[in-house]
């Protein structure tokens, strides 16, 4: 199973902190960042040391109970729910924390850890969930060919409290003997499937080719590819989804070549009041991300760039929707409401 733990409370309730595994260390530096304060895990969140709509959401759990360490729940709570707009897990865990009573910070840590652990319970029920959409692939291919999986961005164990979304039947197949071929985007600008996707699934002894996102096209169109599957960070009452900018082309080609798309995120993920993908915040990053990431500028001063960190993919592209409560197919209003209740 992957490792290491990207989420981890230290110490007592009313004088301890939250531990965050620094993604943006990653792959070179296995760095740990301390939050002793809600400023610090604001920061955190706005830097992408903590990311994935899942892990966001257990983050700011914690967080409330920095807030209450100091008599100042509502605010820090207030103060979180600024840190990234499209991510609904976040503003769901936050709302969850208001109901805590009393707001102590012992009764907040308490919710806090139901929510972590709660969290990676839904990553293994979405495994096994989307499990048999990998075995019936294995049955259905001539051996001794392994089954080939594309993901993009990464929707695993570092983006969630447990071992991911769209990684969780990858997990759950390789323990079972099931051979896979991953195929993962590297994710412009910031690389989350080249500096964290191949990272935990190289760490994990699963088979992984890292490829460019303007790649996919051609390795679907060489017939590499059995299935796609990737995470969302905001769902639409009619399953449109929000997910890393990428996602919505590589559905359109996944499309074209005939091969099924889906995505795996749990119940937190919908917002129900939102009726479909428009009315979804999409969250517009730093130019900087763009013309000198990492650093190096790849860019001429000065020019004008456009910089949206996420795209939303129509529900008429996804095949289905794999939730911890079961199977969203056909993905429609109507057959969500059925499943999530």
């Amino acid at each position: 199973m992957p490792s290491p733990r990207n989420i981890e409370w230290i110490g007592p309730a009313a004088t301890g902190h939250l531990r965050l595994l620094d993604q943006t260390r990653l792959p070179n530096e296995v760095v740990y960042l301390d939050c002793r304060d809600v400023a610090a895990l604001w920061s955190a969140i706005r830097r992408l040391v903590v990311r994935g709509a899942p892990a966001i959401g257990v983050a700011a759990a914690y967080g409330c109970v920095l807030g209450a360490q100091r008599n100042e729940f509502d605010r820090a709570a207030d103060y979180l729910a600024t840190s990234r707009p499209t991510a609904v897990n976040l503003f769901w865990a936050i709302d969850r924390m208001r109901r805590v009573q009393p707001c102590t910070p012992q009764a907040l840590l308490d919710e806090a850890v139901k929510i972590h652990e709660e969290d990676a319970a839904m990553c293994v029920a979405i495994g096994k969930h989307a499990l048999p959409l990998l075995q019936r692939r294995a049955g259905a291919s001539p051996a001794p060919r392994p089954i080939g999986v594309l993901t993009h961005c990464n929707a695993g164990a570092l983006a969630t409290g447990g071992i991911g979304t769209a990684t969780a039947p990858m997990y759950l197949a390789h323990e079972q003997g099931v051979r896979l071929a991953v195929f993962a985007d590297e994710t412009r600008p910031l690389l989350q499937g080249a500096r964290l996707t191949a990272f935990e699934l190289q760490a994990a002894g699963i088979d992984v080719t890292l490829i460019c996102d303007n790649m996919a096209g051609q390795v679907l169109r060489e017939g590499r590819i059995d299935l796609v599957i990737t995470g969302a960070d905001r769902i639409a009452a009619n399953g449109d989804a929000a997910n890393k900018i990428g996602t919505y082309a590589l559905a359109v080609v996944a499309k074209h070549h005939g091969v099924p798309f889906y995505v795996a995120a749990p119940s937190s993920t919908f917002d129900m009041a939102i009726p479909e993908g428009s009315h979804i915040p999409i969250e517009q990053r730093a130019a900087e991300e763009i013309t000198e990431g990492f650093g190096t500028r790849t860019a001429p001063q000065g020019v004008k760039t456009y910089s949206p960190a996420f795209d939303v993919t129509p529900h008429g592209l996804i095949t289905a929707i794999i939730t911890e409560k079961g199977v969203i197919q056909p993905v429609d209003a109507a057959r969500v409401k059925a499943v999530l209740g």
